[in-house]
């Protein structure tokens, strides 16, 4: 395949396949940002497919998006009970998640469409894409934005948004506060259990409209494990990205294109095993790197307050004859 086409198909798809991805490792941020990893977002993302889907094919796709965000919210809620009231560890309460959710699609596909494994052919909603008009003839970027659906937009625009509200509102410095030292927040007057579920609340909504974009924006039906793993690979770009909102981005990118790139090899007759694995082997890669970041960034913390506690502790009194 000529390598300018090949690129070129990369470039239609890598936005389809980033948005779900960069939706939820957003929803994500905001959890990271105030010290609580939320793993669940896998589980978020199933049960907003399913919903997307499930009333969108009986009403249309934008309510479709309005109950996948509800069915996010509902999940975050389990899971800001189980962390926040209960004190459970917020890693096992992720997985938990993951696996009510995998449990919860199965039961209803069962139970409202008699099939275990996916929605019947006549359930089907599906997103409507952005015609560009003449700024789709634009090369390269014409190519990457045209017909894409307004969840596609949203995403794009999420970021921006995430970085305003991180960095310019009164919610975004009590947040960042938490995370840095929860106990001085506290001692500062701030209501860390308000600003932690407020933030877990935020993580449920972008990851039940992850959801819908995976589910709506191309086939426009539901499959059982339809989200194979994109919430971990949010968890690793957000990792990766140290939940900064551009980093963040980036890292998405990153994991877009290789599932974009995955894609083509595939088409282009590499083993398919071999293809599919390329996501995932980028996403550990991801995480050793984002893990050595983490290290020496809390070695040179750690340097600088035992130096300013030096600085600032009495000299010693000098020895009298």
């Amino acid at each position: 395949m000529d390598p300018i086409l090949l690129i070129t198909a990369i470039l239609a798809v890598v936005l389809l396949k980033v948005t779900p991805i960069l939706l939820a490792a957003i929803g994500g941020s905001f959890t990271q940002t105030g010290n609580v990893l939320n793993i669940g977002l896998e589980g978020m993302m199933l049960m907003g497919a399913f919903a997307a889907v499930s009333v969108g094919a009986i009403t249309n796709a934008f309510v479709g998006i309005f109950a996948a965000l509800v069915a996010g919210l509902v999940m975050a809620v389990i899971f800001a009970v189980a962390v926040l009231v209960f004190k459970a560890d917020a890693i096992v309460v992720g997985i938990g998640i993951n696996l009510l959710a995998a449990g919860l699609a199965v039961l209803l596909l069962t139970v409202l469409y008699g099939n275990a494994g996916a929605t019947p052919p006549g359930v089907q909603a599906n997103l409507p894409k952005i015609n560009l008009g003449v700024i789709g003839d634009i090369p390269v970027l014409g190519t990457m934005l045209n017909n894409q659906t307004i969840l596609v937009w949203v995403a794009l625009l999420a970021v921006p948004a995430y970085a305003f509200v991180l960095y310019r509102t009164r919610y975004g410095v009590h947040l960042r506060a938490v995370g840095e030292d929860e106990a001085a927040a506290m001692a500062a007057g701030i209501n860390v259990f308000r600003v932690k579920f407020i933030s877990i609340l935020l993580s449920g909504a972008f990851a039940g409209v992850a959801g819908a974009q995976l589910a709506m924006a191309t086939v426009g039906t539901f499959t059982s494990g339809m989200t194979a793993s994109r919430g971990f690979i949010a968890v690793a770009a957000l990792t990766f990205g140290l939940a900064r909102p551009y980093r963040t981005m980036i890292a998405c990118l990153i994991f877009g294109v290789a599932e974009a790139l995955a894609d083509q090899l595939g088409l282009l007759g590499v083993n398919s095993s071999l293809s599919l694995t390329l996501p995932y082997i980028i996403t550990i890669i991801a995480l050793v790197f984002a893990s050595v970041r983490v290290r020496a960034a809390f070695k040179a913390r750690t340097k600088k307050a035992l130096q300013a506690a030096d600085a600032a502790a009495p000299a010693a009194p000098a020895a009298t004859a």
